[in-house]
């Protein structure tokens, strides 16, 4: 190892590692420090119930991954990362056994919900249908980062983008599409009457058609292990199991660069109170499952998709995220669900199952939702009980546990609310600079926000390396 790095990394998660890739195969010597024995962050995969059975603690489904530019431009296929990809991206069923559907074909997807929206599905994503290669380039990333690519396009995604998701849902007579738009803004984790909860529903939905909702083969894992094989490759060094507590028990370096919570950088680069309005979301509760056989659904289209969501209504949605968000433990919670084994068979023995399942609490919360979570499952797949041989719980403690990134179980690391849905971590020219000259931060509490994307990793990579030209 050269006596000064260019470049050190703290956090080994996808952000992290993208970053030290973007700064390594650019010719800068560069080494990331983990706390965990193992690498992957958010994404990352373990037996966590029977042996065999390969689950994923955080990210499972990845179309932001898949269609993200700074994966785009690696060649993690060499590195071993394939993307699997099941007969429904989508499916988001109702009590009477029927489902909506998010198809790769828009066609399909709009005529599952029903004829009356139809036609208002088709003409919501035409002008944008594709176009994902340049409005991703231009969306993930921070707003004011000079020219975009496509302006017309990207002014006209942002007018509808930064309505929240119920205004939207007016454009819409049944409760099918308004569910299935809905369910897609929930994974802001914030209420869907919120301020651009709409751009997330149609990012989602825009990039099942373009490019699919995949799951990696053997797991998440797969997309931190290529990530790290290709820094090495590129000369980079990776150290873990070392947790990092203070700015000098790293080595000498140009640049350093944090895939952690702002709360845990001010800490440890000692900037004082330079986090101090940042603001943390709701929660998840997580479960894993391992199942004796395929999940129950009752609606036959969630039998062959790779995500299901659970909440029939737009009504049932907002409920239970605004309670979550309010501090009440939803009685009746919105379900994301995972089922990878419907795609790839590796993931668990010979004809048995995983399931990946979560909903949301308050931050911090100790409670045990297992029950609320079951009864949801159960009322989509009846039988769904009798197929558990065991389960792994997670609520907000273990969350933030396992991953310290996840301040009180908040896996998005922050609020999607207010002014912090558009300027995260604080309001700054270069978010991922701080107010030390050669410290940085690339977590997802950096634009573009939450997800296995690597951009968060790339835009700052590209800060660190303006810095270090400017240098010498």
């Amino acid at each position: 190892m050269p006596s000064m790095l260019d470049a050190v990394v703290v956090g080994a998660g996808p952000n992290g590692l993208t970053a030290a890739v973007e700064l390594a195969r650019r010719g800068f010597s560069v080494a990331v420090y983990e706390a965990m024995d193992t690498i992957g962050g958010g994404a990352r995969t373990e037996e966590l119930t029977l042996p065999g059975f390969r689950h994923d603690p955080c990210s499972a489904v990845h179309p932001l991954g898949i269609g993200s530019p700074a994966f785009a431009a690696m060649p993690l296929a060499r590195h071993g990362l394939e993307w699997l990809h099941p007969e429904l991206p989508l499916a988001h069923p109702f009590p009477d056994g029927t489902a909506a559907v998010l198809s790769r074909s828009v066609g399909q997807s709009a005529m599952s919900l029903g004829a009356g929206d139809a036609g208002a599905y088709r003409r919501l994503v035409a002008p944008y249908t594709g176009h994902w290669d340049t409005l991703a380039a231009d969306f993930l990333r921070t707003p004011w980062d000079g020219l975009p690519r496509d302006p017309y396009r990207l002014a006209r995604f942002g007018l509808t983008a930064l309505q929240p998701a119920t205004w939207v849902s007016r454009r819409f007579e049944g409760e099918r599409a308004r569910g299935l738009f809905a369910g897609l803004a929930a994974h802001a984790i914030a209420p869907t009457s919120g301020f651009a909860t709409a751009g997330i529903a149609l990012c989602f939905a825009l990039a099942a058609h373009e490019k699919g909702w995949p799951v990696p083969r053997g797991g998440s894992q797969a997309i931190s292990d290529a990530l790290a094989s290709y820094l090495r490759e590129q000369g980079g060094e990776i150290h873990t199991g070392t947790e990092v507590k203070r700015l000098d028990e790293l080595p000498p370096a140009r640049a350093y660069i944090f895939d952690t919570s702002p709360t845990a950088l001010a800490k440890i680069a000692d900037l004082g109170q330079a986090y101090q309005h940042y603001r943390y979301g709701a929660s998840a509760f997580k479960i894993d499952y391992a199942l004796s056989g395929p999940m129950p659904w009752t609606a036959k289209e969630a039998r062959v998709a790779g995500t299901v969501h659970l909440g029939p209504t737009a009504g049932e949605i907002e409920t239970a995220l605004s309670a979550a968000v309010a501090g009440v433990a939803p009685r009746v919670p919105f379900l994301i669900t995972s089922q990878p084994t419907v795609i790839d068979p590796s993931r668990a023995p010979a004809g048995k199952h995983v399931l990946w399942a979560y909903g949301h609490v308050p931050n911090g919360w100790e409670g045990d939702a297992t029950e609320a979570v079951e009864r949801q499952l159960e009322r989509f797949a009846p039988g769904f009980r009798d197929l558990v041989l065991a389960r792994a719980v997670a609520g907000p403690p273990q969350l933030a546990h396992r991953n310290a990134n996840y301040v009180g179980g908040d896996i998005a690391c922050g609020a999607f609310s207010g002014l912090q849905t558009l300027i995260r971590p604080k309001l700054a020219r270069v978010p991922y600079a701080t107010a030390h000259p050669s410290v940085f931060i690339c977590s997802s509490a950096t634009p573009p926000g939450p997800g296995v994307h690597g951009m968060s990793g790339h835009h700052a990579a590209k800060a660190v390396w303006r810095r270090l030209r400017a240098t010498g």
